[in-house]
């Protein structure tokens, strides 16, 4: 039997999108074997929103091909799309695959027989149209699972590739998301998790909006938890709000990308908001639902971002009530606008002020949990045991554990947090 092995960068929508390519190799019959262990075929998709993503690929190539010299290997994905050339350059690539051939590997690769030339299908993504369904499930996990609803991107921040990687934004219809997601309980899933580049943009082409698919997912019988996975601030309504106070099935936690604090730089990276409007927002949320949990991504070291610009997101972020932080170090894009501005951060001041508020990031985590602490929550438990405890989520996003004993994977656990250690809380059944 055929070995193919399968590796993954990015977010979780490539490895949604991973996972769907996997279930093509077995349907042919390959049987999918740990990633740097021997295999005859290794597949990497890519992503392309760091440098450091780029330098991955390369030390993932060169460890498919320690472990099996004459493996036939495949990159796809992002960095495919963006840089073909490059990706085809690397020693040991057979075949480089653009976003729109990522699902055609396959018949690309034919017989998969290593050639002295590379194999280069990248095509143009200017009226990308197509939808492709992907879903998956964390690794050993089988309580949540990644259901993409959505692809591409129409905004255009000024750092930002992705809509050059990805094309214009597009949806699963409302009819076939709901579909995959009952298939997905009945495989047993009780949290699915709504994933794509802009969700909030869902169906915006085809006449439906994310709440309507919210309140058609409600209504699937089985179904525990829905959680979305990331939405831009200009994009949470009304309606998304009264959905998750309405409709315990959804979850009360919501990832709202910031990036910056300093209005001078949301303008630079061409955002559709400003820091009052964020904060409104959050400050609205918190009101409404106070223990929901809220996180945010933040860019540090974009161009022209001085101390006092710096210390306007770090007082924002300080000021407004988040449970947790993302925080990303800028990375020059090469063509996007950002790239060529002036006024670049040094590398040590970017290394600083990520670590910064990596640290208020901290505080804030521990501090939403402390307001946790004796409360009682319900905790979906996952296959994690460790130091005697199974650990899961909760709804509004905290990591809990709880005596594993008689606790089995895959159980909504009614559970009061008594105390928190090391970033995660520990509870007690009720």
């Amino acid at each position: 039997m055929p070995r193919v092995a399968l590796h993954t960068l990015g977010c979780k929508l490539n490895y949604a999108e991973t996972s769907t390519i996997g279930k093509q190799f077995l349907d042919q019959g390959y049987e999918i074997v740990p990633f740097g262990t021997a295999a005859d075929v290794n597949v990497i998709n890519t992503c392309s929103v760091t440098a450091k993503a780029n330098q991955e690929c390369r030390q993932m190539i060169r460890r498919a091909l320690r472990a099996a010299p004459g493996s036939y290997v495949i990159v796809t994905g992002c960095y495919a799309q963006l840089a073909p050339e490059e990706v085809g350059a690397i020693e040991g690539v057979d075949l480089v695959a653009g976003t729109q051939e990522k699902f055609d590997l396959l018949t690309l690769a034919g017989d998969m027989k290593k050639l002295s030339c590379v194999s280069t299908h990248v095509s143009s993504l200017n009226s990308a149209k197509s939808f492709t369904p992907a879903w998956t499930t964390e690794a050993g996990c089988r309580t949540r699972a990644f259901l993409k609803v959505q692809d591409g991107c129409d905004y255009t921040c000024s750092f930002c590739t992705i809509p050059k990687a990805r094309g214009g934004s597009r949806s699963e219809s409302v009819v076939h998301a709901v579909e995959r997601a009952r298939r997905l309980v009945d495989e047993g899933f009780k949290e699915i998790v709504l994933t794509g580049v802009n969700v909030g943009d869902y169906g915006k082409k085809h006449g439906s909006t994310l709440a309507g698919l919210l309140r058609e997912l409600i209504l699937v019988r089985g179904l525990e938890r829905i959680r979305i996975s990331s939405i831009e601030p200009n994009l949470v309504t009304d309606e998304i709000l009264d959905l998750i106070g309405d409709n315990s099935p959804i979850c009360k936690h919501l990832h709202i990308p910031l990036q910056s604090g300093s209005d001078r730089i949301l303008g630079q990276m061409r955002r559709r908001y400003r820091s009052a409007d964020y904060a409104a927002l959050v400050d609205k949320i918190a009101s409404r639902f106070p223990d929901c949990g809220i996180g945010a991504d933040v860019i540090v070291g974009f161009p022209g971002e001085t101390d006092e610009l710096f210390e306007e997101t770090h007082r924002l972020l300080a000021d407004l009530p988040l449970s947790y932080l993302h925080v990303f170090t800028y990375s020059e894009r090469p063509g996007t606008p950002a790239a060529e501005m002036a006024s670049a951060v040094s590398p040590p001041e970017r290394a600083r002020r990520n670590a910064f508020l990596r640290s208020l990031g901290e505080r804030k985590r521990n501090e939403f949990l402390r307001r946790q602490v004796g409360k009682h929550l319900d905790v979906l438990l996952e296959s994690e045991v460790d130091l005697g405890l199974r650990f899961g989520f909760t709804s509004n996003y905290c990591r809990v554990g709880v005596p594993a004993d008689g606790m089995a994977e895959n159980t909504l656990a009614a559970v009061r947090l008594d105390s928190i250690v090391g970033g995660y809380g520990i509870g007690s059944l009720v």
